[in-house]
């Protein structure tokens, strides 16, 4: 049986696509925009400006002072906040219910008339807020790089998740006033963004309220350009190593998949889950719990749009193992697992996990907003929080089976590899 939370939609004049699903459970209201704007879409040399804009959003626009959005909305007992992806760019922000209006106005303004505010005064400001940013959080901190890498040696340089999101410092440096009005005239723009208001007002007042305020803003943004053809498996091995000062050896063991919200894509992501996602999962219990090689084994996926998405293993190698035979030990049970496909254990543990998380997420306000937008955005289906779990348990064991063997084999890795640094090396 699927959920049934209700969702309303309409677009407007100028494009822009609203989504209202009302929950009268608390007196709140979440805002939430996706922009069909993220690192995918840099050009070579321009990385990092989709993230930079996240920034530059909250330094004023026409009618709203720098640092006054954070400080009036959360005045009003808001919270709010912003993130960049490959994919996308997303604003929310969750107000009382006599807040809503104002956010919404906030909002239109700096969709509308961002440019007003962005000087070189600004742009210099905020680009030493990213680059710190990229020092803390990527270059001064043990595995920091780990992802960026994964990213460069399983896509090919030029394909749009060979980047980072974060940008290299010498991108950042180059971007000039010019650059950053030319991003913000081509994808900023109610035709190139979704709206989704879930809270306590009705479908009437929200499509009311997204009129009042991003009615008269032009659809001024050009459409993107089309997604690349699906990405084919890496046809040989490549391994990165990265000696240096960490904890312990770790390994990244990643691969191309389908693209998302597809069902092969689905197959794959439960395969990556019944290697590695699960307490009971194949690596888990060899590499973790029998052999105790590894401290620790972990799996994830990224269901991405343009021409591939990404699954990984994270193993973290136990003190005194060495990580030439703990990949070994990887490629030889996805070997195995490509062949005889999951148990029913397996897949019913996979699924269950899939579901609890689904649940868990449209349980809150704010991440069923955005799980909303998401869909609504890149698939053009705001349905899809009602259907995926029934999507999900279409998928049989022999389809998991068949996704392993075309995309997890061992051929088909590449491999990050952080080695600890003996300390004669390191001087």
């Amino acid at each position: 049986m699927p959920l049934e939370y209700p969702i309303h939609e309409r677009t407007l004049d100028n494009g822009l696509r609203v989504v209202v699903s009302p929950d009268s459970s608390v007196p709140m209201v979440t805002v939430n925009l996706w922009v069909d704007v993220g690192s995918r879409h840099e050009v070579a040399g321009r990385t990092g400006l989709a993230h930079l804009f996240e920034h530059l959003m909250f330094q004023g626009s026409r009618n709203v002072a720098s640092g006054e959005h954070f400080a009036r909305l959360m005045a009003e007992g808001g919270r709010l906040n912003a993130t960049t992806w490959f994919d996308r760019t997303n604003y929310f922000e969750t107000v009382p219910k006599g807040a809503y209006e104002l956010a919404l106005w906030m909002e239109a303004d700096r969709h509308g008339y961002l440019l007003d505010a962005v000087t070189q005064e600004n742009l210099d400001n905020q680009r030493d807020v990213v680059k710190e940013e990229k020092r803390q959080r990527y270059d001064n901190v043990p595995y920091g790089n780990a992802l960026i890498e994964v990213y460069a040696a399983t896509f090919p340089a030029g394909h749009p998740y060979h980047h980072p999101t974060i940008g290299s410092m010498e991108d950042l440096d180059a971007a000039s006033l010019q650059d950053v009005h030319d991003f913000f005239r081509h994808y900023y723009g109610p035709n190139n963004t979704v709206l989704t208001l879930v809270g306590d007002l009705t479908p009437e007042e929200g499509f009311a309220a997204a009129e009042r305020y991003f009615g008269p803003l032009p659809a001024s943004a050009s459409p993107p350009r089309d997604n690349l053809p699906q990405l084919q498996p890496l046809d040989a091995p490549v391994r990165v190593d990265r000696p240096g000062a960490v904890p312990n050896d770790r390994l990244h063991v990643a691969f191309r998949l389908p693209v998302d919200n597809t069902h092969e894509f689905f197959a794959a992501a439960l395969a990556v889950d019944a290697l590695g996602g699960l307490t009971t999962s194949r690596l888990v219990q060899r590499l973790v719990r029998r052999e105790q090689a590894a401290n620790s084994v972990q799996a994830h996926t990224m269901g991405f749009v343009d021409g591939a998405s990404l699954g990984f293993l994270v193993v973290d190698v136990a003190e005194g193992h060495d990580p030439e035979e703990i990949e070994a030990a990887v490629a030889e049970e996805l070997e195995r697992f490509a062949v005889e496909g999951p148990t029913d254990v397996e897949l019913e543990s996979a699924l269950a996990q899939s579901e609890r998380a689904w649940l868990s997420a449209l349980a809150g306000q704010e991440e069923r907003a955005d799980l909303i937008s998401q869909h609504a955005l890149l698939h053009g289906d705001p349905q899809f929080v009602n259907t995926f779990l029934d999507r999900l348990a279409t998928v049989t064991a022999e389809e998991v089976r068949a996704a392993a063997d075309a995309w997890l084999r061992p051929e088909h890795r590449a491999v990050v590899r952080h080695l600890v640094q003996a300390q004669e090396d390191a001087a």
